[in-house]
């Protein structure tokens, strides 16, 4: 029954490459009209782009996206360059991050770096080929001087991290936008919150020694320790991961002299660190050790981890790359552009 009726379904209908004026005709239509329909963003009564939109899947209709880009000098590509893309944090921001641009009418390219952040350049070739309108990276995966090279008009986004009080350098070399993220008000809230409960020996749970988030959370949990009148926090290593984060709290304490608190570079170590002090240490969390994560993944408000963490605001990163996007591809003369976003710290129960 079901085979039968597929088949009736689909008589008369064209299975070919149909075109945008066979959609007009059967439409009734401009050939204008019909480009707009498919643009989310043009002006077009709700009524005719619904009827453009049925007819086109009638007739097995698509916009040709290379001659598209031919008459627009758009691809309505941007790429995508991350250090991993099964982590917490980096699959909820591609996924909130792609939902965005496809509202937004772009496709969305995923590069992935090798393990030690470096980039292939053969790769950065290929993703030429794509000559995509936007591409985003971290500083710590390729540099502008080298990731322009391989652009032909797009004008790359940086996130960064600057540090409180860090001069800002004078605009030199290729052209870039970026998105900066400002930690210090996250992490001064944080070790505020921690001081008040009257914890003294901090321990700063490390992630990739190549991360620039996590050498500029480092450095800034240093400068408000010493701000705050506090010694020097003590340095396990770790590498953003669980079993790493697990292993090294095990050894701050029974090798270690451990510490009143341990302070993450993200949430997926503070889980680690939570799960050893209570199943391998036997330590109460917060009466015997205080624990502050960084990111507030999803997974944080979980009632087995109850996470106190510095929050990205995921929706706001995501949005202003966006923005960044827009604003580039409207002016693409202009000087480089930023966008800038602070943290803030998210109290639950793992402090206390």
């Amino acid at each position: 029954m079901g085979g039968r009726g597929s088949v009736s379904e689909g008589a008369g209908v064209s299975r070919g490459r149909a075109t945008a004026e066979m959609v007009a005709e059967r439409a009734k239509v401009s050939r204008v009209a019909v480009s707009r329909a498919f643009n989310p963003h043009t002006s077009l009564k709700p009524e005719k782009r619904e009827l453009i939109l049925r007819i086109a899947q009638e007739l097995n209709y698509t916009p040709d996206r290379a001659a598209r880009a031919l008459v627009s000098g758009r691809t309505h590509l941007v790429g995508v360059i991350v250090p991993d893309v099964c982590s917490n944090w980096e699959s909820q921001e591609i996924d909130a991050l792609t939902t965005a641009l496809q509202a937004e009418g772009f496709a969305t390219l995923l590069f992935k770096t090798r393990t030690d952040y470096s980039m292939d350049e053969q790769l950065l070739a290929y993703m030429r080929g794509f000559n995509p309108d936007s591409v985003i990276a971290f500083v710590e995966n390729v540099k502008p001087k080298t990731l322009t090279r391989f652009l032909d008009r797009a004008v790359p986004i940086y996130v960064d991290y600057p540090l409180a009080g860090e001069a800002e350098a004078p605009e030199s070399g290729p052209l870039f936008d970026r998105l900066n993220i400002l930690q210090h008000d996250g992490i001064d809230q944080a070790v505020a919150l921690l001081q008040g409960y009257g914890v003294r020996r901090i321990a700063y749970l490390s992630g990739l020694d190549k991360s620039r988030a996590s050498i500029a959370r480092e450095t800034t949990l240093r400068q408000v320790m010493a701000e705050r009148g506090m010694a020097a926090p003590i340095v396990i290593q770790g590498d953003f991961g669980y079993d790493a984060a697990f292993q090294s709290t095990i050894d701050l304490f029974r090798v270690g002299e451990g510490a009143d608190a341990i302070f993450a570079a993200n949430d997926v170590s503070a889980f680690g660190a939570l799960d050893a002090l209570k199943h391998e240490l036997n330590l109460r969390v917060p009466q015997d050790v205080s624990v502050v994560g960084f990111d507030d993944i999803a997974q944080s408000h979980w009632k087995s981890y109850n996470l106190t963490t510095v929050k990205f605001d995921l929706e706001a990163r995501v949005r202003a790359l966006v923005r960044l996007i827009l604003r580039r591809l409207n002016n693409p003369q202009a000087p480089g552009l930023e966008e800038t976003l602070n943290t803030r710290l998210v109290v639950r129960g793992t402090v206390g």
